[in-house]
């Protein structure tokens, strides 16, 4: 099965291409003993990427050697690498402005990347999510475009004679009706540390909708995570959804990796994943991209498309031996053609933030899309500092409030505690008062 397959390798970090004969005296010759190393978590690589980095080897002779690691020890092992010196010659990272500054200490740790040619064919927004003292730091080479929203099963939903959602109150009577037929609700994957989080910060749009002007605030440390009631309220209502059994009786050993199987058969209704998820099902599965739908998560009686311009990241370690060989590898992404192609052979994209990429949106995606053109906003993570980096330790935290060891104030209360001490650390002045 693929995807058994590529999480084994990723696991084992054995990720090789063997590159083809090459004429004698060539410069990929030449070159044959050179090896980049890249270390990135294990959802961030796929296999278009894969594909080029054979083409890179095949033209220059330069292997790219990809050291996988499992979401949940990824930022330990990688921060170990950065403090030790020891770090890789390119290395996955989160853009965002706190995460570069408070993670990876980007100034000191990469390489700055603001005169390379491709920087002016990525979109602003996202090489702003990138950028630290006026200088460009990585590369987002990602689907920025898409939104973490419900994907739901349309047969199910219309076999029970259920309609869309808007509020939490009819959600929860929709996964309830969708449990009493047999049926897990939501496929919601807790052992990766990492994906149950994911409703939380995302509703941040709600969250600035009912107090406008919240995320300012909090960045300004006028006010505290705590003292949010929408963002209790949104907690508290996890919290039910998982002592009702929506996400089923596998939740916490449930992996990420298995959400298309599982959406594929039938066994869960709804999942929390990017809308070209769908094409991803359809082409590991043969279950038509068309079985499915979206919605936002109504937690809160949130209405609101969350937006996010930041993404997985690459950046160029500033002690490898091979800076100019990684400069080159990332040019060779970036090339339009090479853009194209990753987009094309990575189903779970429907668009790369470059210019000059034609992108592969469904028509259900575009009028998804279109249909909050005008109700959308940015995501927490990114709109509020000092939140994404903590985004492990706030899965673990949740993960202790589904077992009833905190309560939904506590994860909170954790969240400003973690935002002081990374605050005070940067010598922010709101902390300083």
């Amino acid at each position: 099965m693929k995807k058994i397959a590529f999480v084994l390798i990723a696991l084992f970090a054995i990720l090789s291409v063997v590159s083809p004969a090459l004429d004698s005296g060539s410069r990929a010759d030449a070159r044959q003993a050179t090896t980049i190393t890249y270390l990135a978590s294990q959802d961030w690589i796929r296999q278009g990427e894969l594909d080029l980095a054979a083409k890179f080897e095949e033209e220059t002779g330069i292997h790219v050697d990809y050291q996988i690691i499992p979401s949940d020890q990824y930022f330990n092992v990688l921060q170990t690498k950065l403090n030790t010196g020891e770090g890789p010659d390119i290395f996955g990272g989160q853009s965002g402005k706190t995460d570069l500054v408070v993670n990876y200490d980007i100034t000191k740790n990469a390489v700055d990347l603001s005169d390379e040619e491709w920087v002016t064919r990525q979109d602003p927004l996202v090489t702003e999510q990138v950028t630290v003292d006026g200088k460009v730091w990585g590369m987002t080479l990602w689907d920025t475009s898409a939104s973490w929203v419900i994907v739901y099963n349309k047969d199910i939903f219309a076999g029970l004679g259920l309609s869309v959602p808007t509020t939490y109150d009819e959600f929860k009577a929709v996964c309830q009706t969708i449990k009493d037929s047999g049926v897990t609700p939501i496929y919601e994957p807790i052992s990766d540390g990492w994906h149950h989080v994911l409703w939380f910060p995302e509703l941040g749009p709600r969250y600035e909708e009912v107090t406008p002007g919240l995320a300012t605030d909090l960045n300004a440390n006028e006010v505290e995570f705590a003292d949010d009631p929408t963002m209790l309220t949104v907690l508290q209502q996890l919290k039910e959804m998982y002592d009702l059994g929506f996400f089923g009786e596998f939740a916490m050993s449930d992996a990420y990796a298995d959400g298309p199987e599982f959406m594929a058969n039938g066994e869960y209704a709804m999942t929390v994943r990017q809308t070209a998820f769908v094409n991803l099902v359809e082409s590991e599965f043969d279950v038509p991209a068309s079985t499915f739908g979206f919605f936002v998560m109504p937690l809160a009686d949130n209405q609101i498309l969350n937006v996010n311009p930041a993404g997985p990241s690459k950046f160029i370690y500033s002690g490898s031996e091979h800076i100019e060989e990684a400069k080159e590898y990332l040019s060779f992404l970036a090339r339009p053609e090479n853009l194209q192609y990753n987009l094309d052979n990575t189903p779970e994209f429907a668009s790369i933030n470059f210019t000059g990429v034609t992108p592969k949106y469904s028509e259900e995606e575009k009028a998804f899309f279109d249909a909050y053109a005008d109700k959308r906003g940015t995501v927490y993570q990114t709109a509020v500092n000092y939140l994404n980096p903590q985004w492990m330790e706030i899965g673990q935290d949740l993960s202790a409030m589904f077992i009833g060891d905190i309560e939904p104030i506590e994860v909170l209360q954790h969240i400003d505690q973690r935002r002081a001490d990374m605050a005070q650390a940067a010598s922010d002045a709101g902390w300083a008062k």
